[in-house]
């Protein structure tokens, strides 16, 4: 590690890509490291979408990537092997076991409501209810947490499936509940993260995770090949799986992947990690053939049955 942040000071910058400062707390975990490090962060296209990364990586050459899972395990050519000293924590289903690419923070699909409008949900199909107004957070062919949400109404018995999901919101428009926008919403279908956040800037938002429908999710984290800092890539993944880095994650309401070795060890935030929604089911992770073909079915059947 000495050696590593000798060299990266050498460098002095990182060009880091598609890292909005108010997601998942990525400003004040940029700010951090460049404080302790005196190392210049410059960042690139913040709202960019997963395949934007890397679609501009040979143009904008940024020297790390964060992105979902299915975009980087498709893009593997791109990256850098490398295996950050808390690799072991790392659950083997959220990492290339070769370092290419690993899981740095994530959530879980949950159901956002205002209580003044509608009870608390305790399934998916409570919002099949009268006078309930449900919404995704996009279009779930174009926007990730979008198309989480329907698989996440589709889990049953621990499996998804896309036509469980599609016709799950074809009932809801045909019953009336499905709004036109997440501000027309009583009920937000989205990532924890999110809808944590929500509630913390409006105290009337709660927000619940149904104990039978437990989707989880994670982005993770890759170095480029090419990268212009190569030093700064690797001491910059130092930081985030570090256990400080994590802390910052679950301070912007993500689930680090190291979570439950930091709860072990006793290095968790836990007054952080309450605030955390609870849930007394495990989560179904979807694997890459899974999330490829669902997305095909949404992309051929989405139109034709809900929008």
């Amino acid at each position: 590690m000495e050696r590593l942040v000798e060299a990266a000071r050498k460098e002095g910058a990182l060009t880091v890509i598609a890292l909005p400062r108010d997601w998942v707390n990525y400003g004040e975990i940029i700010d951090t490291f460049s404080e302790e490090y005196g190392i210049k962060v410059h960042q690139l296209e913040p709202d960019a979408s997963s395949a934007r990364e890397v679609a501009a990586a040979a143009q904008l050459k940024p020297d790390v990537f964060d992105l979902s899972m299915d975009v980087a395990a498709a893009k593997t050519a791109l990256f850098a092997p490398y295996r950050v000293q808390g690799w072991q924590d790392i659950p083997d289903r959220l990492k290339d076991h070769r370092g290419f690419w690993y899981a740095g923070y994530g959530g879980y699909m949950s159901i956002g409501y205002d209580p003044s409008k509608v009870t608390a949900p305790a399934s998916f199909s409570d919002l099949l209810k009268p006078r309930h107004s449900v919404s995704l957070p996009g279009d779930p062919r174009e926007v990730s947490a979008a198309f989480n949400g329907v698989m996440a109404a589709s889990l049953r018995g621990g499996e998804a499936r896309a036509e469980r999901g599609v016709e799950f919101f074809h009932r809801l428009k045909s019953a009336g509940n499905l709004a036109a926008t997440p501000k027309a919403a009583s009920v937000l279908v989205d990532w924890d993260y999110h809808n944590v956040e929500r509630a913390a800037a409006d105290k009337l938002w709660k927000v619940t995770i149904p104990g039978d429908a437990v989707l989880g999710a994670y982005y993770v984290q890759a170095i480029n090949r090419q990268a212009p800092h190569p030093a700064a890539a690797r001491l910059w993944q130092e930081f985030l799986f570090s256990d400080k880095g994590q802390n910052l994650f679950l301070k912007g309401y993500a689930r680090p992947a190291r979570m439950e070795a930091l709860q072990m060890r006793g290095t968790l935030d836990r007054e952080l990690a309450a605030k955390l929604p609870a849930t007394s089911g495990s989560p179904v992770i979807l694997s890459i053939p899974e999330i490829d073909r669902a997305r095909a079915y949404l992309q051929r059947e989405w139109a034709k049955k809900v929008r």
